[in-house]
């Protein structure tokens, strides 16, 4: 069922290179999923910036022990930073406090600018902790890790099938514009563009649904019967266990640091 599921040796965060997943790789997944979220927990709980650094810095270590290539993994996270760069930018104008300077009438302030800085931190830690600590993962592997501590198993059904699925709807959709650049289509801000995207959308939907139907069909031959059978059993170790005690005592360590400093 897992093989089923994946295309290949793939994770998460491919980067489309080869890596050797280091000493995070041999951790359990289980132990990997709850030091992301305890990580994340207590990097969104602190309010310093001494500790957002800190909190930086031991998710660049993640990243240095992943053995995930630096770059690639880098560029992936500066897409996100994409996302919210437009919202840490008018921070400093729309925070009221000291000024720094006034452009067109507007006045950015200091504790505005600090704000930004405290986010793009914050956001920046806890996604490059998830990239090298679950994104290292496989998605069945991932998908069964879940499983094993108790997720409801219909969103783990849908998170694997997503996961297994999105690329064939991205190449659905890419076979589907060609034909329409064939037919010369040129994209515009008028009616027939509108139209011709809504056609695009509609027919994306009744191919997936007509694929849904053909790959459930074919999973009942094989006799899936809506049930996960797990191609692996997770046993935590002596590793995962001292893992799991210098990540609690950083966690510590980052409190400490925010009450000392903020």
């Amino acid at each position: 069922m897992g093989h089923a599921l994946t295309q290949g040796e793939k994770t998460l965060a491919g980067t489309g290179v080869r890596f050797d997943p280091g000493p995070v790789g041999r951790l359990d997944p289980r132990a990997r999923i709850a030091a992301a979220c305890l990580f994340g927990v207590t990097v969104v709980a602190l309010s310093g910036l001494p500790a957002l650094i800190a909190a930086l810095c031991v998710s660049l270590v993640f990243l240095r022990v992943s053995r995930l290539p630096v770059g690639p993994t880098l560029r992936r996270m500066a897409m996100m930073d994409g996302f919210i760069f437009f919202m840490l930018a008018l921070l400093p104008f729309t925070v009221p406090g000291d000024p720094i300077f006034t452009l067109w009438g507007l006045t950015a302030s200091w504790q505005g600018l600090i704000q930004a800085v405290e986010i793009a931190l914050t956001a920046n830690a806890v996604i490059l902790a998830v990239m090298t600590l679950v994104g290292t993962m496989e998605p069945v592997t991932l998908g069964h890790a879940l499983y094993r501590m108790r997720c409801p198993e219909t969103l783990v059904h849908l998170l694997m099938f997503t996961i297994r699925y999105v690329e064939v709807l991205r190449e659905e959709y890419l076979r589907l514009r060609a034909a329409m650049k064939v037919r010369g289509f040129r994209p515009g801000t008028n009616w027939h563009s509108y139209r011709s995207f809504g056609y695009l959308v509609g027919m994306m939907l009744v191919r997936a649904i007509e694929r849904s139907e053909r790959i459930l069909g074919a999973m009942k031959c094989r006799g899936f019967s809506g049930r996960i059978l797990l191609l692996q059993e997770f046993a935590l170790s002596r590793r995962d266990h001292l893992f799991g005690a210098v990540l609690l005592g950083v966690c510590l360590g980052l409190f400490a640091v925010d009450l000392t400093w903020s």
